[in-house]
């Protein structure tokens, strides 16, 4: 996410959908949930110091820090996580809910690297990606593929359903991986787990481009930002479920998932906003709705990131989605919930 996502794609006219009111948008059956889930949470334990490969190596949270967080979560009542790549940190996820009988379960993301450079349509890309560097990127994405595909065959009791990347269709991103190469990404898992498939992208996305994907996943994976296209917490319910009802008339009999909704505590430039009386507002409005229409909502993200977005400021919205600060301590939309404690 980024503030560029928020400028661009709020400049998108969507012709000839639905307006996809609240009324207007058909109610799922139960068994379009995802393991019976209404509120699910996306999970990645960064915590301050640590972040993902950059180029000189992860700083990973290690196994007691990623058992806490899922202590947490438990806790207040999330038994369906999102995950974002096949990687180490996953691993060590998957061990540690078998391993202490968490009543959890997950939604497995493979993760994709640019194979198309897109500095022509991403505002911060500056420059080409070398050929080389795209090329090394397929590789790595075919070894991520196979590592999900391990993973989500090793942990059938766990992974209930598999991502195959995240946002790297839409045309605004830096990771952009070709839809044709998309596809057979996904062909080849479906062909391997016996696990649902989807992928993760923008309802813009989805509106314009995605009946050639559609055709292929078992239902369709969604983001929606109303906090990132300059709504207020007023409008951010209707918006979102218009963007929802958009996708499903744009792509009718295909089962709808949530995939990433959320309302960042702080940001520069959205300080009016972003705060967490209204993210709790947003998290108790699209939970009642989504449990009224039996709609998965992963909401993004359960804790607060530093490592994210301009490191020279603190106050980068992408630091703050969480529904819990970096320190693991509770923001006002779960103030009133016990926390978990270390059995």
């Amino acid at each position: 996410m980024n503030l560029f996502r928020g400028l661009l794609v709020g400049l998108v006219a969507i012709a000839g959908c639905s307006s996809g009111s609240q009324e207007e948008i058909a109610r799922q059956s139960v068994g379009d949930l995802l393991v019976g889930e209404v509120m699910a949470v996306s999970y990645s334990g960064f915590r301050e110091g640590q972040h993902p490969d950059r180029g000189a190596g992860a700083v990973n949270p290690d196994r007691a820090e990623i058992l806490e967080d899922l202590q947490i979560l438990v806790a207040h009542d999330f038994h369906l996580l999102r995950l974002y790549d096949s990687g180490a940190n996953s691993l060590a996820t998957l061990e540690l809910i078998r391993e202490h009988g968490l009543p959890v379960k997950v939604l497995l993301g493979m993760w994709l690297d640019a194979e198309f450079s897109n500095h022509e349509g991403c505002p911060w890309l500056n420059e080409p990606i070398p050929e080389q560097k795209l090329a090394a990127n397929t590789l790595r994405n075919a070894a991520e593929i196979e590592r999900g595909i391990d993973l989500a065959t090793r942990f059938t009791d766990v992974v209930i359903a598999v991502n195959v990347g995240n946002e790297a269709l839409v045309d605004w991103n830096d990771h952009m991986v070709p839809l044709e190469q998309v596809i057979a990404y996904v062909r080849r898992v479906k062909a391997s787990i016996e696990q649902p498939v989807t992928v993760a992208d923008n309802y813009v996305w989805w509106i314009r481009n995605g009946a050639p994907l559609a055709a292929e996943v078992d239902f369709l994976g969604v983001h929606t930002y109303p906090l990132w296209e300059h709504k207020s917490v007023d409008e951010a319910l209707a918006y979102s479920l218009e963007n929802i009802g958009q996708v499903r008339a744009a792509l009718p009999g295909k089962p709808v998932a949530i995939l990433e909704a959320g309302w960042a505590t702080a940001g520069s430039g959205f300080e009016q906003q972003a705060n967490e009386a209204n993210q709790e507002r947003h998290y108790r409005e699209l939970s009642e709705w989504a449990r009224a229409n039996n709609t998965t909502v992963f909401f993004f993200e359960a804790f607060d990131e530093p490592w994210k977005g301009d490191p020279n400021n603190p106050q980068d919205m992408e630091k703050h989605w969480g529904l819990f600060n970096v320190d693991r301590s509770p923001k006002q939309v779960f103030q009133e919930t016990p926390v978990a404690t270390t059995p």
